[in-house]
């Protein structure tokens, strides 16, 4: 059973007319029924564990909004060690496979509970012996360049192991790899479990920018969810997964050779199951370090878009838009392309009418928070609509964009500050080590590779839903 606390920068608020938990960053509040506030004031000194399944559902909803967070568990929490089936596609990497294999034997876990399985996919070199030398069992995917789908599959057809893991052959593993990730199947509902994903390397620029920008590294943040239409998922050289919920799903799709760890864990979630992604659980992937290659790599990610649309229609991009907060954003877009500062004023006054409109919801809840607090506090959610909208922009419009600032030079201006915009949070918010030209720079090229794979991935199956954008759920927020 998982134990949760507080999460910093929450606090409990009571007033004459009820109590609430309160986040200023961002503003959002919770109403809080007398047992709910004795709960939370207990969570504030330590952790606690739900009493009931209605108290875990509770606390699973608060942390899913940033307002507790769960405490790291840890193996004794699993009634048993679990028997556990490492799984390893691999293809013409021997050196790779070797360093592979080497840091799965410094793991702490009993040799016991251990089967390690190597699927070679065609091998032309030694990759076979190596694995053999080294200890794996090793089978054939029964085809040359079948997939890592097909290859992992075969290896989960030849696995005893309660826990299926997956992992890369250009990656290689921390010796508490296991450790930290298994407890989290203390959860009954637990299909899969993520960890973090740290690059190999960090000489160059564009290691240290693939360290904390690729794909694979989901962030800083725990997160967890069960059916529904998002888009959260688990990315497959750092994998556990029950293996019978693997069988129950089938297992991947072998006709796909990209996204085929999205497909799998999203028809997990559509059978009931849970997912969860920790940031700890490290297995280091030595990431494309010259630049066509890094390109290369997020067109392909980004031709996956359209056919995992239609594979999964139920799965959409939702842009939840603060409608006045969206005016105030689109004025002072205004004032820059036009150069009319009344636009500022404009911005300025609906930015105040926003902050008033919410500072009556709260009172008609019961909660007063200074118009000085509130104002602040919008502006911060304006920034964060400006981020979200501009990512979205970059990632799938870029060069769209480019061909309207060349026709239309104003919007150069609203280009760049976007792409600096958007590069500045991300370098702040992902610890990124290297400057802030470079990272511009990698991340300019980023998007421009990914929003091309997409269009192409959309225009060989004549396919565009990929681009829809839901805003049916948009509403004023605190």
């Amino acid at each position: 059973m998982m134990a949760y606390r507080l999460a910093q920068g929450i606090s409990i608020k009571s007033t004459s007319q009820g109590a609430f938990l309160v986040s200023l960053r961002p503003l959002r509040t919770v109403t809080l029924n007398g047992p709910l506030l004795k709960l939370m004031q207990s969570m504030t000194a330590e952790a606690v564990m739900p009493r009931s399944d209605a108290e875990k559902a509770i606390l699973e909803k608060l942390h899913t909004g940033g307002f507790v967070e769960r405490v790291q568990a840890d193996l004794e929490m699993l009634p048993g060690l679990p028997t556990v089936s490492i799984i390893i596609p691999v293809k013409d990497r021997a050196e790779d496979l070797s360093q592979c294999l080497l840091s799965l034997h410094r793991l702490n876990y009993p040799d016991d509970k251990l089967q390690i399985i190597v699927v070679d996919d065609g091998s032309t070199d030694e990759t076979p012996e190596v694995a053999r030398t080294l200890g794996a069992l090793v089978f054939s995917s029964g085809k040359t360049g079948g997939g890592p789908a097909l290859a992992r599959n075969r290896g989960a057809a030849e696995a005893t192991g309660d826990i299926l893991a997956f992992i890369d052959s250009d990656c290689t593993a921390a010796s508490d790899w296991l450790n930290d990730l298994l407890p989290a199947f203390s959860d009954e509902r637990m299909a899969a479990v993520g960890g973090w994903v740290d690059g190999m390397h960090h000489e160059s620029a564009l290691d240290r920018y693939e360290a904390v920008m690729s794909s694979l590294n989901l962030g800083r943040r725990d997160m967890v969810a069960g059916s529904g239409a998002d888009t959260f998922y688990l990315p497959s050289c750092n994998l556990l997964i029950r293996q019978s919920a693997f069988a129950a799903a089938g297992g991947f799709r072998t006709e796909l050779h990209v996204g085929e760890d999205v497909d799998l864990t999203w028809r997990l979630r559509d059978k009931g199951w849970k997912i969860s992604y920790l940031p700890r659980g490290v297995v280091f992937h030595a990431h494309r370090s010259r630049l066509w290659p890094f390109m290369k790599r997020r067109f392909d990610y980004g031709t996956s878009e359209g056919l995992l649309q239609q594979l999964h229609p139920q799965r959409g991009k939702k842009m939840p838009i603060p409608w006045l907060l969206a005016s105030v954003l689109f004025a002072a877009v205004s004032a820059i392309i036009s150069m009319n500062f009344l636009f500022l004023v404009l911005a300025t006054v609906l930015l105040l009418a926003d902050g008033l409109i919410l500072r009556q919801k709260l009172a008609r809840q019961g909660l007063s928070l200074g118009l000085g607090t509130l104002i602040a506090a919008r502006v911060r959610a304006c920034g964060s609509l400006a981020y979200y909208l501009g990512y979205h922009l970059l990632r799938y419009y870029l060069v769209v964009l480019l061909v309207i600032s060349i026709l239309y030079p104003p919007i150069s201006i609203v280009l760049l500050l976007m792409l600096l915009g958007v590069s500045m949070v991300d370098h702040q918010v992902r610890r990124a080590q290297l400057s802030l030209p470079q990272f511009c720079l990698y991340y300019f090229l980023e998007q421009l590779s990914y929003g091309s794979g997409v269009f192409w991935g959309c225009w060989k199956i004549k396919s565009f839903t990929s681009y829809r954008l839901d805003f049916s759920k948009a509403k004023l927020s605190a």
